[in-house]
């Protein structure tokens, strides 16, 4: 046994070693490809190491129920010196951190699978506290069985009154529900658990690629290291797959799987039971195959979900309310052309045109013309020879994409001259103008952004704000003024890249964005504004600041700004639906923002806890489906092509239902017949 255990030891230790000089030499790498070509490289001393060792635990133990105090206190060694390491060339400090994480995962497995085979007592007194803040490390190893028992039980009664919003019929059958979801949940614990320690050289690899990240984002959230490993391929199945659910999935925070968009007319869509920001817990097929996301790897997942072979899938997801529900979908041929821009004729009064950018997409390989901005100027050719009357361009939860699609979209509404600067690391300033004189619509012009409107949408809404040239009505954007190049580590081998942002964008008139977002003229309450993640969330953005610079623009005239702004002020003031929105805020603000009392481990208890919102989502979800004031159809090109094509119908009579439930393009059409009205 000795013999063995020396070499086991000798095993790890080598291990650890080989890492060590892995991890050692890619930091190096990633170090003097920030310090080159980062906008605004920071030195590597004490706050880099606090920065990145703090985040580094949070990421390892982040619920505090993991590593105990003495063990934090070990690893805090560490805290001030990762700068002198890195300089030092000397990374054995990650010995400590997969040695530790090790021991704890250990440690937490051995827990559960005691307190797995024990009988749970739910009549007892013991609470449980929740923080918006970070709890201190201050776990001692004696109070661990405690800890997750009261943290299963907790999560038996939560997933228990998930089931039904009856209390009684929860009651009645409490005991069957209770063995059954005891069993899931300890499965789940133990199955994550069992995934990290089981897989040959996980625990580094996880700690090696979280460590090299969080040095990155050191020097700004947007500059991320990545390798060619389990999320590009992950990802890339989203655009490689013939057969498609419609769904385009990311990575929250917290690294779940979550829905980022649903495709209008693919199966998800048809459901009508996926919303953004839902979280993917499970995924099967019908050949018995099933991975809970927790405790598998993504390889696995991308491959179950996007094999055409696996045609029939089901989804368990979570929704914002907690909700927890399986949806089957039969995999359906997607279009390339599903998640492209796309217009429609709104009509009160008068005609108004509606254009819907999804993002700002360019055809990046070269091997067609298809873009952003000249599928803009089809849908507008398509309007105007149905003699729109104005233009919506509808830029709400558009991310970004390429910054030259934004610049030929904003030269179309702008005659010519400056649109931006950008500025380098060496403060030089590049202007960025719109080279092409003449514009493709030169009519009354309502931009629509939220707080998910970001980088070339809010460098397009900057643009026509500058100008004058359009109202821009919403809320704030995200505020992010900055671009990013990916960049590989080697240039040979191509395997570890680093996102890098490199350069800052500035307004004709040298002020910035960055931070502070897009203000819009007029401001319209939205459903969950307050608590949308914006740029000025992170603690590494760049700052806001202004420049001085030569570009010469020459505005238009805001004749009517004010006029239009108090008549729409008026209006919304008396609109029931957005004082309903403003209505919702306050309750939705309240629920995250205030401190949750601690909650007695007693099924009703916990019951009430969960149910407490109920009306509140019923409430959000009458407001969505709330049916506006203005009618919605296609122009007249669009009648005639989609009597052809059964695909291209389903996908356009989602985006009507959807669209028809719009206040803010109800808005945007009443500024318009104001403006028109005004002008006459």
């Amino acid at each position: 046994m000795k013999k063995l255990s020396l070499a086991f030891l000798l095993t790890t230790f080598s291990l650890f070693g080989q890492n060590d000089a892995k991890t050692c030499e890619t930091l190096s790498k990633i170090n003097a490809l920030l310090q080159r070509e980062h906008y605004q490289p920071k030195p590597v001393d004490d706050s880099l190491s606090v920065f990145v060792f703090d985040g580094f635990l949070d990421a390892l133990d982040s619920n505090r129920n993991l590593f105990t105090k003495i063990e934090y206190d070990k690893l805090c060694k560490h805290r001030l010196q990762l700068d002198n390491y890195l300089l030092q060339n000397n990374c054995s400090f990650m010995n400590d951190f997969v040695a530790v994480y090790t021991l704890a995962l250990n440690r937490k497995k051995k827990v559960l699978e005691k307190i797995q085979k024990e009988p749970f007592d739910y009549t007892s007194n013991d609470s449980v506290k929740f923080s918006k803040k970070k709890f201190p490390f201050d776990l001692v190893a004696t109070d661990l069985e405690r800890i997750w028992k009261k943290r299963i039980r907790y999560d038996i009664l939560e997933d228990i009154s998930k089931l039904s919003s009856n209390l009684d019929s929860l009651n009645q059958n409490f005991a069957t529900l209770e063995k059954t979801t005891k069993i899931k949940l300890f499965d789940a614990n133990l199955c994550q658990v069992n995934s990290i320690l089981d897989i040959k050289g996980r625990i580094e690899s996880d700690l090696h690629n979280t460590f090299l990240n969080l040095f990155c984002t050191y020097f700004d959230p947007h500059s991320n290291y990545f390798s060619l490993a389990a999320k590009s391929s992950f990802m890339s199945g989203l655009s490689t797959s013939t057969l498609s659910l419609g769904l385009n999935v990311g990575f929250n925070e917290k690294e779940e799987i979550v829905v980022q968009e649903i495709v209008p007319g693919g199966p998800a869509a048809k459901t009508g039971k996926f919303e953004k920001d839902d979280i993917i817990l499970a995924v099967s097929n019908t050949k018995g195959i099933s991975y809970t996301v927790s405790c598998s790897s993504i390889e696995k997942i991308g491959e179950l979900i996007f094999l055409d072979s696996n045609t029939d899938i089901e989804l368990t997801i979570q929704k914002k309310n907690g909700a927890v529900m399986t949806v089957f979908l039969r995999k359906q041929v997607m279009k390339a052309t599903d998640n492209v821009v796309y217009s429609f004729i709104a009509e009160k009064k008068a005609k108004i045109g509606y254009i819907n950018i999804p993002s700002f997409y360019s055809d990046f390989d070269g091997n067609s013309v298809q873009g952003c901005a000249d599928d803009v100027a089809k849908e507008i050719v398509k309007l105007q020879k149905d003699n729109i009357k104005g233009l919506v361009i509808d830029l709400q939860n558009n991310g970004g994409g390429a910054i030259q699609e934004a610049i030929k979209l904003a030269g179309m509404f702008i005659d010519i001259g400056p649109l931006s600067v950008l500025v380098d690391s060496k403060d030089q300033q590049t202007i960025l103008k719109d080279f092409n004189r003449g514009s493709v619509y030169n009519g009354p012009l309502v931009v629509l952004i939220n707080g998910n409107s970001a980088s070339a949408s809010e460098f397009f809404a900057a643009a026509i704000q500058d100008y004058n040239r359009g109202i821009i009505i919403g809320s704030t954007s995200l505020g992010k003024a900055t671009m990013q190049a990916i960049l590989p580590l080697d240039e040979k081998k191509q395997q570890d890249f680093v996102k890098v942002t490199i350069e800052k964008f500035y307004r004709v008139s040298g002020k910035s964005h960055q931070m502070q977002g897009i203000i819009p003229d007029i401001a319209l309450p939205i459903l969950f504004d307050s608590i949308t993640s914006r740029e000025d969330s992170y603690k590494t953005a760049l700052k806001n600041d202004i420049i001085t610079t030569k570009a010469r623009f020459s505005p238009l005239p805001r004749t009517y700004f004010p006029q239009l702004t108090a008549l729409s002020q008026t209006r919304v003031k008396a609109n029931v639906r957005f004082n309903e929105i403003n209505t919702a805020n306050e309750q939705i603000n309240a629920l995250y923002n205030n401190p949750k009392k601690p909650t007695r481990l007693v099924f009703k208890d916990v019951f009430d806890d969960v149910h407490e919102i109920d009306s509140l989502w019923e409430k959000v979800k009458k407001i969505v489906e709330s049916e506006s004031d203005f009618t919605l159809s296609n122009t007249s090109y669009d009648v005639e092509n989609l009597k052809f094509d059964t695909f291209q119908q389903e996908s356009n009579a989602y985006k009507l239902k959807n669209l028809k439930n719009s206040p803010y393009l109800e808005e945007a059409i009443a500024i318009l017949n104001d403006y028109n009205t005004i002008t006459k």
